[in-house]
């Protein structure tokens, strides 16, 4: 028994390795399933539409408040403490470009994870278990085909708009806290936003949010597909694809942040 627990310690590192390069190779299959469906051009524009409504529509309401309180707190406690240094007048710009390149993508990527990844994966992975899937194969419909094409372009679709919506509502709950909780002249907080913030800053947060959605799509269509073992099987699917999702956009994000910063380097016009 002694000896078996140092092997047992050394053998879990090789199981989670192990068990990582098996999900890694199914989510490969599943975006080279994804791309066959793609150049098939078989776009089920109904289904698209459908889940345009349930992604974009019915995401709305999270993403904006979402938005608006993080710029909002964000205003609050900046304003604070560069008041101290007198950088006050700074805020504008301080929290216009952190929105743009991180807060804005980042919070409403979680969000639509948590809202829209975790019905994908319930929607798919109950269709799993009550072997609808296996119908539709039966019907000649490739699963890939009907089932996750429609939210991934409904996604490509529906992500960058729902980052504007939570970048423009961060920008403007900022604006209320300074010119109406600190009243700081308009024109001041809006001049030096304007004049620090650029294209290259919103372009970094709609990158972020196209990435953000496949990621979102692949991996929670993915444990929809992969369900089992009835309703604690969809249940289990659930949450993984939505602590997955979020774990990968908050490690992509790091990534990708480096990369588009090579891009688009901050202060650029």
């Amino acid at each position: 028994m002694v000896m078996d627990s140092p092997a047992a310690l050394l053998a879990f590192p090789g199981r989670i390795f192990l068990h990582f390069l098996v999900y890694l190779g199914q989510i490969t299959k599943l975006i080279g399933d994804l791309a066959i469906a793609v150049r098939s051009r078989v776009w089920r524009l109904r289904l698209v539409a459908q889940q345009i409504v349930a992604i974009g529509y019915g995401s709305q309401g999270v993403v904006i408040v979402t938005g608006a309180f993080t710029g909002a707190v964000f205003t609050f406690q900046s304003y604070a403490k560069f008041k101290e240094f007198g950088f006050e007048t700074t805020v504008g710009a301080v929290v216009s470009v952190a929105l743009c390149r991180e807060l804005g993508p980042v919070l409403a990527g979680l969000m639509v994870a948590g809202r829209v990844g975790a019905a994908m994966a319930a929607d798919i992975g109950t269709m799993k278990v009550t072997e609808q899937v296996d119908a539709l194969r039966v019907m000649g419909v490739h699963p890939v085909d009907y089932l996750v094409l429609p939210r991934f372009v409904a996604m490509m679709i529906s992500m960058p708009f729902l980052v504007a919506e939570s970048i423009s509502f961060g920008l403007f709950a900022s604006y209320m806290v300074t010119s109406f909780g600190y009243d700081m002249p308009a024109a001041w907080y809006l001049n030096h936003m304007l004049e620090h913030t650029n294209m290259e800053d919103l372009s970094i947060g709609m990158i972020k949010g196209f990435v953000f959605g496949m990621l979102i799509t692949v991996i929670s269509c993915h444990q929809g597909l992969a369900a089992e073992n009835g309703a604690v099987g969809v249940g289990a699917g659930t949450t993984r694809a939505v602590v997955i999702s979020s774990l990968v956009i908050l490690i992509v994000n790091f990534f990708l942040s480096i990369l588009l910063n090579y891009v688009f380097p901050i202060g650029t016009v």
